[in-house]
């Protein structure tokens, strides 16, 4: 890792390597199911590794053949995928087990994946035939967050579901405490502030388990202007108006989510609920959007977007996607058996090949 916290390469070579060299460029390949922070980051730390990051993105039938059923439909995880701002290329419906010919077709120099490992519905590891060529390269799973685990929050939709779960035994599905640091802030953001003459475009709200609907939202407010900020409520704020033990994501893990959206320059951590003069003043905006969704009054009986609209500095923009957390939720209730099982077999499948490592000698 260099001194500014980003990884460095493991051929030696940065971004935009050296006008005469082949560009590097690198595959990558997953279900991508409620893409999460986790999902940006390795797919962050894949594009560290060369110029040109393509993303295979397997096709429902094929999910739910060996993992079981994905929440979201796979366009859908299309469209999420193709939101996040290191990623280069998506190609749709890439298959379950990564082969040498898919890595030539899209003439990716090698694959990429996390520390953890990914098996078939018969139990074989996904990436065996580009491991034993030597085109395989690991980067480091982000620990505290798993589409497993957020699916578990949503079933259980309990007041401690920011707690770590100290019954999951596999250290891939079990969620251990997600531990924010500023380097890892400063690893999903730009870094750069508005230039002189920008546009610079407000939005607020929750943005919690970030889906396709916030995706569109996002995409609708940055077309009006030039550099989007968000600002992100409080846990206790989300609360209040989203109620029923929302939100699933804490604040911080809501942080990164946003910051990886391609469409998003900057994040307020913390942002207060009424939008007032003193922040707009501060980050120089000229306009601040919100969606069709319903606004609850601030605590003293006023809109919260009362000043923006008094100086003629407000907008609501229809996203065109009715997608929110809120269905996302029922989708897991609806289906919850479906879904119990899915977790409970992947970590049966996880703990099984833990075991028989362990008897190899080798240690996960």
């Amino acid at each position: 890792m260099s001194e500014n916290g980003h990884e460095k390469p493991l051929n030696g070579l940065s971004n935009g390597s050296a006008a005469h060299e082949r560009p590097i460029r690198v595959w990558c390949d997953g279900c991508y199911d409620m893409v999460h922070f986790g999902h940006a980051n390795s797919l962050r730390q894949a594009k560290a590794l060369g110029d040109y990051l393509v993303v295979g993105v397997h096709t429902d039938e094929e999910i739910t053949k060996h993992k079981g059923p994905p929440v979201f439909t796979q366009q859908e995880r299309y469209k999420m995928v193709r939101g996040i701002k290191w990623v280069d290329e998506v190609i749709e419906g890439a298959p379950y087990v990564t082969t040498l010919d898919t890595l030539d077709k899209y003439d990716c120099d090698f694959c990429v994946h996390g520390d953890d490992i990914t098996m078939t519905a018969e139990g074989v590891d996904t990436y065996h035939m580009v491991k034993s060529a030597g085109r395989y390269k690991e980067v480091q799973r982000t620990e505290g967050v798993s589409t497993t685990d957020l699916v578990g929050r949503m079933l259980l939709l309990t007041r401690n579901h920011f707690k770590q779960d100290s019954s999951a035994r596999s250290p891939w599905t079990g969620c251990s405490q997600f531990l924010p640091t500023t380097q890892k802030i400063i690893q999903f953001s730009d870094g750069k502030a508005p230039k002189i003459g920008d546009r610079v475009v407000y939005v607020a709200g929750a943005f919690d388990l970030f889906h396709v609907g916030h995706l569109d939202f996002l995409e609708k407010a940055r077309e009006q202007g030039d550099y989007l900020i968000v600002g992100l409520h409080t846990d206790p704020i989300v609360n209040i108006y989203k109620g029923s033990n929302f939100p699933i994501m804490n604040l911080h893990e809501r942080v990164l989510s946003v910051l990886a959206c391609k469409y998003v320059s900057e994040v307020v951590i913390g942002a207060p609920y009424k939008v007032s003069e003193s922040l707009m003043s501060h980050f120089k905006v000229d306009i601040v959007i919100h969606g069709k969704t319903s606004v609850m009054k601030d605590v003293d009986g006023s809109d919260p977007y009362e000043i923006p609209k008094r100086l003629g500095k407000f907008k609501a923009v229809d996203s065109g996607n009715e997608m929110t957390t809120e269905k996302i939720v029922d989708r897991i209730i609806r289906n919850r058996m479906e879904f119990q099982e899915r977790n409970r077999l992947k970590e049966k499948k996880e703990i099984e090949l833990i075991k028989s490592l362990k008897l190899k000698g080798l240690t996960v």
